[in-house]
């Protein structure tokens, strides 16, 4: 019988909140997270607001991440970081009792370091003395986070990222899941971490017309299952799991949010940014996950959509469901989180599935905010949580990402 998985550590910055609480709050109160980008010159974008971490300053969070190691760190490092330092703390860790050998990191991000590498090609080529910091490579390849973290706690287990477009977390989750089922170890630390608000994040997703345009309404620019969606809102920050075997967990007396029941992971093989149309293999993704953790399409209180507000990936998304579920589909409750997170990409998956953990845990639905008008191609008998949140016991949730490439993942959550 292969071993079981639970959570027992979360934390998060992002653009509703600092840590894990200001994160839920703001998830019940349908919070918009979409600002005008103030950190670079959008002039010739047509894209000028996305979801940041407001006053982002690493100097604020000293028990994460000091000064020195600040300056040679890109943001999406410093996320991660943060994030982490709050994951440990929660999940009550000894650090001097426990087996640092058996205790291992996967987070992964989409697009690593790109502002650090961007800043440093703008500044090689302005420059009269052209040259390279020795820290460009440390700070912008997408395994460093992960090792950041093992090195400020002294974690010697499996260690690596994962990078899967915005399936990215949901991916390093399961992988981290499955290391400890393998007997690989006994606690995995995991998430994801994205810092993309960037001249090419901005100007490279405008080209692939994949972002919302909408800057004249661009707190409600994110809006999933809107007729007038028109592409998702680019967001940013971190999620980090303490994911851990569950015998374990029970010995040293560690607070256990939730199961990881069950995962699946599908390939589109279709088209490098579109999704099929038909939701074939987001469909699935979830039947391998609820296969696999013994649960049928009625055991499902909620899902958490990928939800990006596309006009495309929504349609695709909600088919797939009904495939799956049937009837069953029109008593679960689905929302989207991006509606108020925007898009954090690697680190969507991460932040979704605390989502359902805070669903699980305080039996509130997030809303799908910045609904208005009705797409006559959706079915509106479907419960997506439109605007308000909505109070009900949530035994099991489940997860969706989807990624650039056509890679797809789903969670199932437990509660105990």
């Amino acid at each position: 019988m292969a071993k079981r998985v639970v959570i027992t550590g979360i934390g998060t910055i992002n653009p509703l909140g600092n840590n894990v609480g200001e994160y839920f709050r703001n998830l019940d109160r349908g919070v918009s997270g979409a600002r005008m980008i103030d950190r670079l010159d959008t002039t010739f974008f047509k894209t000028k607001f996305a979801c940041e971490i407001p006053d982002f300053d690493p100097a604020r969070f000293p028990d994460a991440i000091d000064r020195k190691e600040a300056r040679h760190t890109d943001p999406f490092t410093q996320y991660a970081m943060i994030a982490a330092a709050e994951a440990v703390r929660d999940s009550r860790l000894d650090l001097d009792a426990t087996d640092l050998s058996r205790i291992g990191v996967v987070v992964g991000s989409g697009v690593g370091g790109i502002n650090s590498y961007t800043e440093e090609i703008q500044e090689f080529f302005e420059s009269e003395n052209p040259r390279f910091s020795p820290f460009l490579i440390p700070k912008f390849i997408t395994n460093i986070a992960s090792g950041h973290i093992a090195i400020k706690y002294g974690f010697r287990g499996p260690n690596f990222g994962v990078s899967s477009a915005c399936a990215t977390s949901a991916h390093a989750i399961l992988t981290a899941a499955s290391q400890i089922q393998l007997g690989r170890a006994d606690i995995m630390v995991s998430g994801g971490t994205e810092a993309p608000i960037s001249i090419p994040g901005i100007g490279g997703f405008n080209a692939a017309r994949a972002l919302s345009t909408n800057n004249e309404e661009y707190q409600t620019a994110s809006r999933p299952f809107d007729a007038t969606r028109d592409g998702f809102v680019m967001g940013e920050g971190a999620a980090v799991l303490i994911v851990e075997e569950y015998e374990h967990a029970l010995r040293r007396g560690a607070p256990i949010y939730a199961e990881i029941a069950g995962f699946g992971m599908t390939c589109d093989a279709w088209h490098i940014t579109a999704p099929r149309e038909d939701g074939e293999s987001a469909a699935e993704a979830m039947v391998l996950a609820l296969r696999e953790a013994g649960l049928t399409p009625a055991d499902v209180d909620y899902i958490n959509a990928h939800g990006t507000s596309t006009p495309l990936g929504d349609l695709a998304e909600l088919h797939a469901i009904k495939t799956v579920f049937g009837e069953d589909a029109y008593k679960v409750n689905i929302s989207s989180t991006k509606s108020m997170t925007g898009h954090m990409m690697g680190a969507a998956g991460a932040a979704e599935a605390l989502a359902c953990i805070h669903a699980i845990r305080d039996g509130v639905i997030p809303p799908t905010i910045n609904f208005k008008v009705e797409d006559e191609r959706i079915d509106y008998r479907l419960n997506l949580t439109l605007n308000e949140p909505q109070r009900r016991t949530v035994r099991v949730a489940i997860s969706n990402n989807f990624g650039f490439g056509g890679q797809n993942a789903c969670l199932a959550f437990r509660a105990l």
